[in-house]
């Protein structure tokens, strides 16, 4: 049995399906950076933040992560029509962005909180102001050992991406559903969409881990 035309066609759209990766992709840069920076700024909050930060960031994040991401993304996407002009891309981005922030807040607070507290009274005794001593001791650190779990979680963001597809952006999802409806092969399509993510996330996966081994500090 060969393979029918529709297939075919199925198979001459990769590279239309491939135009969609930068979307893809550009949507996980801008959420990643967002939510990293985010999510760094609640661990803070929460390691040395004192009682009312502290106590924020612990209801930001189980609210966060207690809300599905498509309720998340409804929500910005219909404020945006209604209260302030937001394209579907922004809404994208923001909604991604605040829901990876809650866990990457997580990742941030356990790396460190990994760091000995020794370190933060040695340097306070040297006369380091607090400020100080986050910034240029436990910070670095800190992001050393958070790369693995950052990387997982850079893999989750750039799956989560598709979910733009939802409210219109033309992103990899979205082709996917034009090739579909063009040629009712949705899964073979859908094959193919799931073989690029699943590059896409090895390539993510593996470039952190370089990341990981080129900034590791030997012995430790």
């Amino acid at each position: 049995m060969g393979i029918s035309e529709k297939s075919i066609e199925v198979i001459e759209s990769i590279p239309y399906l491939l135009a969609g990766v930068g979307i893809t992709l550009e949507i996980t840069a801008l959420a990643l950076i967002l939510g990293a920076s985010l999510g760094l700024l609640l661990a803070i909050f929460r390691v040395y933040g004192g009682r009312v930060l502290s106590i924020f960031s612990i209801l930001y994040g189980r609210i966060i992560r207690s809300t599905p991401l498509l309720v998340i993304l409804f929500m910005l996407y219909f404020l945006g029509s209604e209260v302030i002009e937001l394209s579907a891309f922004t809404a994208t981005v923001l909604a991604l962005a605040i829901h990876t922030s809650a866990y990457q807040s997580e990742i941030f607070r356990g790396a460190i909180q990994s760091i000995s507290k020794g370190q933060m009274e040695a340097a306070l005794a040297l006369g380091m102001s607090k400020f100080q001593c986050i910034t240029t001791i436990i910070l670095p650190q800190a992001f050393r050992r958070a790369i693995p779990y950052w990387a997982n979680e850079a893999a989750i963001v750039l799956k989560d991406s598709s979910t733009a597809y939802v409210i219109g952006v033309i992103e990899l999802m979205r082709r996917a559903e034009f090739v579909i409806a063009r040629t009712t092969r949705p899964f073979l399509t859908y094959l193919i969409v799931g073989i690029i993510y699943f590059i896409l996330t090895n390539l993510f996966t593996r470039s952190l881990a370089l990341a990981e081994k080129k900034v590791r500090v030997p012995g430790l």
